[in-house]
Parts: structure tokens; C-alpha cells; sequence
């Protein structure tokens, strides 16, 4: 049939919508321009009230908006903190947000390591050759990438800088011109924290957390020691906490043969740096008197001078740590405040902190001693800060952190590897400045692979490439053997070029963080590399009478020399340090081969029959000679920290106790989360 004639009326809707057009066009012109001007000042009032912190930004430098707090997509989150979370039941903002990272290729992880028992090590006890050091076998693991692309450093106050790729995602489909309207500069961020360290977004602290209360950390929980060794550790940590508490308690360090106390920065450092190694020993009744004590008595708007470095790894890294593992919040009220006032390190003129910050007066300058900072300082503060990031969901404390990354990446460098000295106020290196993986320098290379790490792993990463490139540089211009028992160490270059057979048992920390990297892909020469130095590193204990290594040890270059090793007097002191220790547990963790429990027992005993004494553990000035040690009398807060811990976790049972898949240890020995790839 035909339907040329039939009539089709409007439908209610439409009959609706010429109503008001006719309502609409009968309004005289002026009440029309008012409601128009009215609908357009409750749009700018909406966009002008919603919180601070709005905005991140594209690879390219250019604004974009960002998710509200309460709706942290862009922050991945820790399956250890959040099983079985239900991102439904979260407050949500946007509803539609397109990824913006990759996963993770399956490639890159090439497990090289048998993750079995005892024995199962095969691959340490291989004798394979280094290879060269830009072979195919170094890069092979790697996705191609351009390592010349760099971030931009803020140039100016109007400067937003790029922000860190942590997944974060974007929001689309908000007009520009409002956008426009809401954007803050990364410096009036960064003065917004300083100026209010007890706000988070414009509100306290504490209220800005009960809003991503689902997305605070879960309690974890482990089951105390598990044999002998284990026992023996704890009792040694309870004789040093009972000493610290007796004649120390809340002082920064026990001095344990004068049975007096040390200050540092006044902020009862022995107690912050232990509570992790308390809750992982199960030590319930100890962990509740320094939790009290941190949230009564820890002050920070004290008038004294920090080190921006010592006190993010210990002091911020240590709350870090106690938060995640005991999901006490009050550890994360604590960081944050810390966190604001830290801050002003990063007001230079290079983005390059400053070593030294008041917490009171919230300034920051380059040390007395110098106009430069170290090297290591500046780039072992990024684990810890962009935890906190990620713990709060406030991207200033990454950002700022992270900027520095960029800035070293790229900085100049010979093979990979970096003078141990930078200027804050210009952003470069000191000329002829020592290239050393001790002092000043270490933390440095074990960051560039932490942070990767810490990030999920990522490919096309900088932090991998210039890790990958610096181990390159070792293995082509500091590795060294002696020239009759052929032990292998990594030397400095003085001058930046003049080579020097010294190495700081500081780095005795190389063979865990390569054994490390080579069970997340990197090449072989790592792997060796790593085996090697840990012999070494061994020998540097068992060759004294004591057991305990020296300080600093030098090397043989040549056959004339009586000896492959020696240690001058005024380098044969012994700290207490963990160094060693930590690089034993990586290779039992990671191979199950409990030689190295045997090899960490030896140095244990050594450790309770020359350093302990009736109020705690010494550090002692001579390991050349067992009937005078000469005790220094300080008992460093990284005793606790990091030694002990690290000895508790060597001997246990399960050598997944910390399971190296979801947790880095930072350069404290305080163990933080995993964040895995978005996607």
C-alpha cells in the first residue's frame, strides 16, 4: 500500500520540545541573556570549587584534567594491600578512562635462576666468560627504544612539566576553556605542601585519607622465627633494643660502651628505622612501644637541620615501611606530614635538591662543607617519595622526585657511569669529580633498578637503559682482578679518569642488586659478575682474624705486591654495616642455596663475640686484631634496621618470607610495594 497520504502527528516529545523553543524565543532578549549568563557562572563555580591537585599532563607537556582523589586508576594497585578489592564499591568520578601504558612484554623477564631448593644454583657455579660489554647478550632482553627522548625540566614558574608515567589516565571531553581555568603550576603545588604540611589537598591530612580509606593497605602478617638461627638474631635484636631503650629511648643513637645516647637530627632514628624489623620478627610487645612513641612524641617542625638523604631513607622510608606492613594508618599520617616537609630541598634553581632541609623553617641549602651534593643522595630518595605518592594519591612528592631521574639522565656520563658529586644550583656534574660504586656513588646504580622494578618492570624504560649501560661502564672500566689468587673488584676512577684499586665494603651491596637484576632479565655478565664479587666480598671478612671486614679494602695490581688484599689502619674499623649481609640474603632468596646461611652464620658469631657488650652492639676501629678491636662505641640505627633484618630474613625457612616478586627493599633495608604495570 501506498503511504504518500498518510499523516504522521507529532509525538508527545516533539510536541514538548516546540513548547519550550516557543517559550523560549516569546522571553524577551535581556532574561534570556541572564539565564544564559546564570547557567555559565554555576559551570565556572563547579570547576573553580573542586580539589587543588587536578591536573596531570601529556608526553608532550600539555594540560590535561585528571581524576579526582577518591578515583585512583592511575595509581596501580598492590595486590598485597588490596586482594580482593572491588573497584565497583569505590567512589568513582569517571566512569570511561582510556589506558595509556603498556604491559610489561613477557620477554624482558628471561628467569635464569632454577627457583627451587638447596642446590639450586646451577648457573652461579657455571664459569662463563663476561662477554663483551655492548654484545647482543646485554641489550637482547630489551625492546629497542630512543633512550635520546627526555622530559623537559621545568624551565619556568609557568612550566607544568610532564608528569611521571605511573599509569596515570586521561579524562576527555571537558571543555578547554574552563580547563584552562583550573590549571596549576607544579610550583604552586609544590609551595602549597610546603606552606601547609599538615593538609593533603586542601584538607587535613587525616580527612584527605579517610577519603581513599579503601584504598589504604592491609595488614600483613608473619609467624616469628622459625629455628635456632632465627632465635639467635631476635635475642641479638632484643639485647640491642633493650640497651637502646635503657639509656637512649628516644634519641637517635645508642652509644652502648658509654651507655649514653647519640643525637643526629633529633628524630629518634633507632626507633623509626626499627619498627619494620620489629613486625617482622613478630616482636608485638616492642612494635606497640615504638608505634605509641612515633604517633605521641615524634615531632617534626623541630628547629634543626636535616639531610634530606638520610632522613627520607630512614626516617620516611621507615614509616613507609610500618604502614604498609602493619596497615596502621597513623604511619601514613606521619610520612605525609614528613613528606610536605622534605619539600623545600627541591626549591633550586636546577630541580636538583639540596642536601640539607629545616623542618621547621622549612628551608634548604647545598652542605657547608660544599656547594655540591652527592651523587647518590640526590638519586636514592625516589623509591620513597614516590611511594608516598602513590600511598596518598597526591602526585607532587613523584613528581618532584622523579624530575631528578630525568634531569641525570640526561647529564653526560663516561660509560654509564657518574661522578659521585653535583651541583644543586647549576644541575651538573663537578669536573673530575671520583667515579666510585662506594661512597657517594653506590645507591645510585641500585635505584636505577629498584625504581624499574618498583614500577612494574616497564619497557622502553630510561631507568633500565642507563642501569644497563652503568653496568656495562663497570664491567669495561672498574672490574679488576688481582694478579695471583685473579679475585675480582670494582675500583674508582679518581679524577674521573685515573684508575685506584679501593673498594668501600659499601659496595659489597653490587652482588645482591646484579643477582637481582638478573633474575628480572638482565644478561649473564651480571650474573657472574655478581658471583664473583661475592666471593670477594666473603673474602674481605674471613681473611682477618676477627671475621669482620674492614671499611675499605685495597687491591694488588701487580705480582710484586705481597698480598691480593690489604687494609690500611686507618681503614680497618668495622660500622656494623649490612652491605654484605644484604647481598647474602638476595642470593639465598633468589637461588635457595643455603651455603649462603652457612656463609652468613660465620659472620654472625663474629659479630656476637667482638661487637657485643653489655648495653648493645658496638661498631669497633679494628678488625685486624682480635685483642684490640678498639670499640668506637656507637651503635648506628641501621644495625636495627637493615643488618639484623636482613640476617633474620637470611636464615629463615622460608626464603619467600618477603617475597621479591611484590616488595624492594629501599636503600634502609625497609621493604615497600611492588606497583604493577597499569593496564
Amino acid at each position: 500500500m501506498e503511504n504518500d497520504h498518510i499523516i504522521t502527528l507529532p509525538s508527545g516529545d516533539d510536541r514538548a520540545r516546540k513548547s519550550l523553543r516557543r517559550t523560549w524565543n516569546q522571553l524577551p532578549r535581556c532574561q534570556r541573556n541572564l539565564i544564559i549568563l546564570g547557567i555559565m557562572a554555576l559551570c565556572l563555580m563547579i570547576l573553580l570549587y573542586l580539589p587543588g591537585d587536578q591536573i596531570i599532563h601529556d608526553a608532550d607537556g600539555q594540560p590535561k584534567p585528571a581524576p579526582q582523589p577518591l578515583h585512583r586508576d592511575n595509581v596501580p594497585l598492590n595486590p598485597h594491600h588490596h586482594p580482593n578489592i572491588n573497584k565497583d564499591t569505590l567512589p568513582q568520578v569517571v566512569t570511561e578512562l582510556p589506558a595509556v601504558a603498556d604491559r610489561l612484554a613477557d620477554s624482558i623477564i628471561n628467569q635464569n635462576i632454577v627457583d627451587g631448593d638447596e642446590g639450586a644454583n646451577d648457573k652461579l657455579n657455571e664459569q662463563v666468560a663476561y662477554g663483551e660489554p655492548n654484545s647482543a647478550e646485554n641489550v637482547v632482553r630489551l625492546p629497542e627504544t630512543n633512550a635520546a627522548a627526555v622530559v623537559a625540566s621545568r624551565d619556568n614558574d609557568n612550566d607544568e612539566g610532564a608528569m611521571v608515567d605511573n599509569g596515570a589516565d586521561e579524562i576527555n571531553n571537558i571543555d578547554s576553556e574552563f580547563v584552562e581555568k583550573k590549571v596549576t603550576t607544579l610550583n604552586d603545588q609544590l609551595n602549597e605542601a610546603i606552606q601547609h604540611p599538615l593538609r593533603l589537598g586542601g584538607v587535613s591530612i587525616s580527612e584527605h585519607l579517610r577519603k581513599i580509606q579503601p584504598l589504604l593497605a592491609k595488614e600483613q602478617h608473619f609467624h616469628g622465627a622459625s629455628n635456632e638461627r632465627q632465635s639467635a638474631v631476635v635475642a641479638a635484636f632484643k639485647h640491642s633494643w633493650a640497651g637502646y631503650k635503657k639509656y637512649a629511648w628516644g634519641h637517635d643513637n645508642l652509644k652502648p660502651v658509654s651507655q649514653t645516647s647519640h643525637e643526629w637530627f633529633g628524630l629518634g632514628l633507632s626507633i623509626v628505622d626499627s619498627l619494620d624489623t620489629m613486625y617482622i620478627m613478630g616482636l608485638d610487645e616492642e612494635f606497640k612501644e615504638a608505634r605509641d612513641w612515633v604517633e605521641k612524641s615524634l615531632k617534626f617542625n623541630t628547629n634543626r637541620e636535616v639531610n634530606l638523604f638520610e632522613t627520607t631513607i630512614r626516617v620516611l622510608g621507615g614509616l613507609l615501611s610500618a604502614y604498609h606492613l602493619s596497615g596502621d594508618k597513623m604511619f601514613l599520617v606521619k610520612s605525609a606530614e614528613l613528606g610536605n616537609r622534605l619539600l623545600p630541598a627541591f626549591l633550586s634553581p636546577s630541580g636538583i635538591p639540596f642536601s640539607d632541609v629545616n623542618l621547621e623553617d622549612l628551608s634548604a641549602h647545598s652542605p657547608k662543607w660544599s656547594p655540591d651534593s652527592s651523587t647518590s643522595e640526590v638519586t636514592t630518595i625516589q623509591l620513597e617519595f614516590r611511594d608516598l605518592s602513590r600511598s596518598t594519591n597526591v602526585s607532587i612528592y613523584e613528581r618532584m622526585a622523579s624530575g631528578v631521574n630525568e634531569k641525570l639522565h640526561s647529564l653526560d656520563k663516561t660509560h654509564g657511569l657518574v661522578p659521585i658529586f653535583i651541583n644543586a644550583n647549576t644541575g651538573t656534574f663537578r669536573n673530575y669529580a671520583t667515579i666510585s660504586l662506594g661512597a657517594r656513588g653506590d645507591s645510585y646504580y641500585e635505584y636505577l633498578l629498584k625504581q624499574w622494578i618498583q614500577t612494574g618492570r616497564k619497557d622502553n624504560d630510561n631507568l633500565i637503559l642507563d642501569y644497563m649501560q652503568a653496568i656495562d661502564g663497570v664491567l669495561t672500566q672498574l672490574m679488576r682482578r688481582t694478579p695471583r689468587e685473579h679475585w675480582v673488584y670494582i675500583g674508582e676512577l679518581i679524577n674521573g679518569k685515573d684508575f685506584k684499586p679501593k673498594m668501600d665494603h659499601l659496595t659489597c651491596y653490587l652482588p645482591g642488586t646484579l643477582l637481582l637484576g638478573h633474575q628480572n632479565g638482565m644478561p649473564d655478565s651480571h650474573l657472574i659478575l655478581a658471583k664473583d664479587l661475592m666471593d670477594t666480598c666473603y673474602q674481605t671478612y674471613t681473611r682477618h682474624p676477627t671475621h669482620l671486614a674492614p671499611e675499605i679494602t685495597y687491591f694488588a695490581t701487580t705480582d710484586k705486591e705481597e698480598q691480593d688484599m690489604y687494609v690500611k689502619p686507618n681503614d680497618a674499623h668495622n660500622l656494623l654495616r649490612p652491605e654484605f649481609i644484604e647481598s647474602l640474603y638476595y642470593f639465598y632468596a633468589l637461588t635457595g642455596n643455603r651455603t649462603y646461611q652457612d656463609m652468613g652464620w660465620l659472620i654472625f658469631q663474629a659479630f656476637e663475640t667482638h661487637a657485643k657488650v653489655e648495653a648493645g652492639y658496638t661498631s669497633l676501629g679494628n678488625v685486624k686484631n682480635t685483642q684490640n678491636t678498639r670499640m668506637r662505641d656507637l651503635m648506628e640505627s641501621f644495625w636495627m634496621s637493615e643488618t639484623l633484618k636482613y640476617f633474620y630474613l637470611l636464615f629463615s625457612d622460608n626464603r619467600k618470607e618477603i617475597d621479591l616478586e611484590q616488595w624492594v627493599f629501599n636503600s634502609e633495608g625497609h621493604p615497600l610495594p611492588v606497583y604493577p604495570t597499569a593496564s
